[in-house]
């Protein structure tokens, strides 16, 4: 009809005449309707994206309240930033390089903190052995390699982490992060360099 808008896909008035939920949506519509200035959806988001975002802070908190912390701060930094969202690539790609950026906050001003993360109590990716024994002295590694990483710069942590913890290859590393390829792979050998000396791994057979 004359005079009228076009209503299109991911429009808030198509997703209310087609009785589409918030649910239902994909993240990219849930950023637009969150940047419009609709609560709901950004709570959406946060429902989505709050265990991904949890597992990822976990790994730099001593503690639940510190994770509830950073959590926190991860979502204020997603929620003043959806404007920089540009869809240009998926809107977790885009959630994860905000969320290490508030973590590596988060380690510059705890630097001088202690790392005691308490594994029994955080979920974590990596899986524990079922066996009682096995199971424990997997829980003394993780401790111990925690409180390694504690001792590392914020930066090295962080690539460490994102390298061998998550897995990530040095091209989502450098993404993630900001830094060049080479720079990354630079800060990674630094790091591995300062564990194996904290952990007092000898590289000589």
């Amino acid at each position: 009809m004359a005079g009228m808008a076009a209503v299109v896909p991911g429009d808030e008035r198509y997703n209310k005449r087609m009785n589409i939920s918030l649910e239902e949506l994909p993240d990219e519509s849930l950023v637009e309707s969150a940047k419009s200035g609709k609560d709901e959806a950004f709570g959406e988001l946060v429902r989505r994206h709050k265990r991904k975002v949890l597992r990822l802070a976990a790994r730099y908190a001593a503690d639940h309240g510190e994770l509830d912390d950073i959590a926190q701060d991860i979502f204020i930094k997603i929620y003043r930033n959806l404007g920089g969202y540009r869809k240009e690539a998926p809107f977790e790609h885009w959630l994860t390089k905000v969320a290490v950026s508030a973590c590596y906050d988060f380690l510059r001003k705890k630097k001088n903190a202690r790392r005691d993360v308490p594994i029994e109590e955080v979920e974590y990716s990596l899986s524990v052995p079922a066996d009682g024994g096995k199971k424990l002295e997997a829980l003394q590694a993780k401790e111990m390699l925690d409180k390694a990483l504690s001792k590392l710069k914020p930066i090295e942590r962080i690539v460490i982490t994102l390298l061998e913890l998550e897995e990530r290859t040095v091209k989502e590393a450098a993404v993630i992060t900001g830094l060049s390829e080479a720079n990354i792979k630079v800060r990674a050998f630094r790091a591995r360099k300062a564990l194996k000396k904290i952990l007092g791994v000898n590289d000589e057979v």
